[in-house]
Formats: C-alpha cells, structure tokens, sequence
C-alpha cells in the first residue's frame, strides 16, 4: 500500500509499517548534538531498507535516532549510522536488538506507536527541500544565527530544537544551493556547528 503527498510523489505508508514492527529488529544511534542525528538518521535511511520511527531527547544534548526492518538491513544502517556520528566526533553508542517483545514497543517510543504520531504530522510545503542546521550555545546565539540564515539567501526557518546542555538548533529549508550559503554564514557570524545535507 503506497500513499501520496500532495505533490503525488510516493511515501510508504506508516500503517503498513507499523504492522510489521512485531517481527522487524531494532536499531539505535546515540549521538550528543541534534544536527549530527538528523545527519546521522538520513544516512542510516539511505544506506539500507529501514523506517526511521523517530528519534528520542533525553537531555544534555543526547540524542537517539530508532530505526526498524529486516535484521540485515537494521545491522547495515546502524554501523552506517555510527560512521556518519563519528565523523561529526559525536558518537555515544549504537544498538540492535533482534527481535524486541511487545511490552517494549507498547511502553517505549520504538515502534508502532511513535510511527503513528508521526502519521499524524502528514505532508509539508517544506518536505521535499534540502536542510541546514546550525547548532548554538544559547538561544540568543541561535536566534542571531537564524536571523542571518534568513536574511542571506532564499530559506525558510521551519523549526528549532533543544536538546539540553545549552544547545539550540536553527533548522532551515530550502534548495540546496540557498541553504549551503547560509548556513555557513551563520557559522562563521555566530559560534556554533553547520551541517546542510540533500
């Protein structure tokens, strides 16, 4: 079952892959910084056949991005996934669990449950556009970086996580030419890490 966004292109239906999590394995990355988990999960769900089910904040900067699918493919992308938070020098750890029970994917935000919070956010203007991140000590660091990000290309400010220890992150859309501008200009204007990926 294929579902559609609003520009007819293809998504994979999460009601389908909530069903399947019974007999899927579990894959984890924890890094310590927000721009190097969206990293870390976008290569994770390029380099094998899993679903991204979401990612967990637990605070001081720790961040886990939760994969499910085949146990092959989940071992694929969970070692993908460490290299990629390596090379941002932020590796914390990674797991995989074969088959988890039940009673872990109904009390813990691994599974069916997450997919389907996720169901529910449904399509934006802005999915289909590349991303910036730019990661700040301190909000008014983050704010000053997002406001030089705006005024120097073609990009919109479509969100900003925390995720303790004083980290903020200005997240950017755009194309991929306005957001790599940007994004280093608020690094080089504000003291923090950017990262634009495709």
């Amino acid at each position: 079952m294929e579902a559609q966004d609003p520009r007819g292109n293809h998504a994979h239906s999460t009601t389908r892959q909530s069903r399947n999590f019974a007999e899927s394995a579990l894959g984890m990355v924890s890094t310590r910084s927000f721009p190097a988990i969206v990293g870390t999960a976008d290569m994770m769900l390029k380099s094998a056949n899993v679903y991204l089910v979401g990612y967990e904040k637990i605070g001081s900067g720790y961040c886990t991005a939760v994969v499910r699918g085949g146990l092959s493919d989940v071992r694929i992308a969970v070692e993908v996934g460490a290299q990629t938070a390596e090379q941002f020098g932020q590796l914390i750890s990674k797991s995989i669990i074969s088959r988890p029970l039940a009673n872990l994917d109904a009390v813990l935000p691994i599974g069916s449950r997450l997919a389907q919070l996720m169901e529910q956010r449904g399509y934006s203007r802005l999915s289909n556009q590349a991303i910036g991140l730019i990661e700040t000590r301190g909000f008014p660091a983050m704010v000053g970086a997002a406001d030089a990000m705006l005024k120097s290309a073609d990009v919109q400010l479509a969100a900003y996580e925390t995720v303790g220890a004083g980290l903020c992150t200005a997240i950017i859309r755009g194309r991929v030419s306005d957001v790599a501008s940007p994004s280093k200009l608020a690094c080089t204007k504000q003291s923090g890490l950017a990262n634009s990926m495709r």
